[in-house]
């Protein structure tokens, strides 16, 4: 199986000691976010663990651990935009601190492995289409050489999300202005050897340059652990999204990031509260189980295909 370590929440940022005890035990607790009362044992051991892939907007916490990861197959979904403080209120400052961090991860574990976000991309008074191909280019280039793809998107309004975009007087381009920044955007990536995808888009930015990305990729893991996996497309994701299905392991309203376009918290109460939550002992990340709560087992295996020698007795 392939772990997403997390869509929902920052674990390698904020919960990395949970993540690394649970690898340890070689399992973990999820609760079902749509069913508080079911919740999954899934085994995360390397044998059915394929390939992991962590999404932050900072692994700094995990830098000095990954030797603790040795038996398993990697890579990260690293998010780095030219937001300041007022859109992403926890991230630290982005060229003094991420830029240099993203760079250190890279020449641990190989450029191949780190894909640098820049999304979502909002359109405000403050952060105009000029804005952000300024901010882009600056950023592009210094992560020149640290990575083999840029991963773009446009934000999405969601019920969780819509009142700060109003707030923010979010705005969309016209399609001929929107094709205009992609296709400048996608030159920058090419003029620093990066590819660029788009996420869970339903324009085609194909004629710009820019393909239909899969975040977790068939390809490019299979690139990473050198092996072919027998994968379907994953059925739990939005109809525009490429991604093949993967096992989630986080718990929604826990980010602390305190970014303005979060889909995945409720509020900022229902964080802080969560958050209280925290035992990085605890099986379950940022809660406890009660007598209330039905607990089965998720079947998992490895997707790995193993073809049989034509030589085999």
């Amino acid at each position: 199986m392939i772990l997403s370590v997390s869509r929902r929440t920052d674990i390698p940022n904020y919960y990395s000691e949970w993540f690394f005890n649970r690898i340890k035990e070689g399992f973990v607790y999820v609760r079902n976010p749509m069913n508080p009362h079911q919740v999954s044992k899934i085994d995360i051991t390397p044998k059915v663990v394929d390939c992991i892939v962590f999404w932050t907007k900072n692994p700094e916490p995990m830098l000095g651990r990954l030797y603790e990861l040795a038996s398993y197959d990697y890579c990260f979904q690293f998010t780095l935009t030219g937001y300041g403080k007022d859109m992403e209120r926890n991230v630290p400052h982005k060229k003094d601190k991420m830029i240099p961090i993203f760079r250190e991860l890279s020449q641990k574990i190989g450029a191949k492995k780190v894909i640098w976000r820049y999304d979502p991309i909002i359109f405000t008074k403050k952060y105009t289409p000029e804005y952000h191909l300024k901010a882009f280019e600056q950023i592009a280039t210094a992560l020149k050489g640290y990575t083999e793809k840029c991963v773009i998107s446009f934000v999405d309004i969601y019920t969780k999300n819509k009142k700060n975009m109003e707030l923010l007087e979010a705005y969309e381009l016209k399609q001929e202005e929107l094709l205009a920044f992609a296709k400048k955007i996608a030159q920058i990536a090419k003029d620093n050897g990066m590819r660029i995808g788009s996420c869970a888009e339903t324009i085609d930015l194909k004629e710009c340059g820019i393909e239909h990305n899969r975040c977790i990729d068939k390809d490019h893991i299979e690139d990473i652990i050198g092996c072919s996996l027998k994968v379907e497309k994953d059925k739990n994701q939005r109809k525009e999204c490429g991604c093949m299905e993967s096992v989630e392991i986080g718990t929604y309203n826990t980010c602390k990031n305190g970014c303005k376009y979060c889909y995945a918290n409720f509020s900022e109460e229902s964080v802080i509260k969560n958050c209280h939550k925290y035992d990085p002992k605890s099986l379950i990340l940022c809660g406890v189980l009660d007598e209330n709560d039905k607990i089965t087992e998720r079947k998992v295996k490895s997707l790995k295909e193993r073809q049989l020698s034509i030589f085999a007795p």
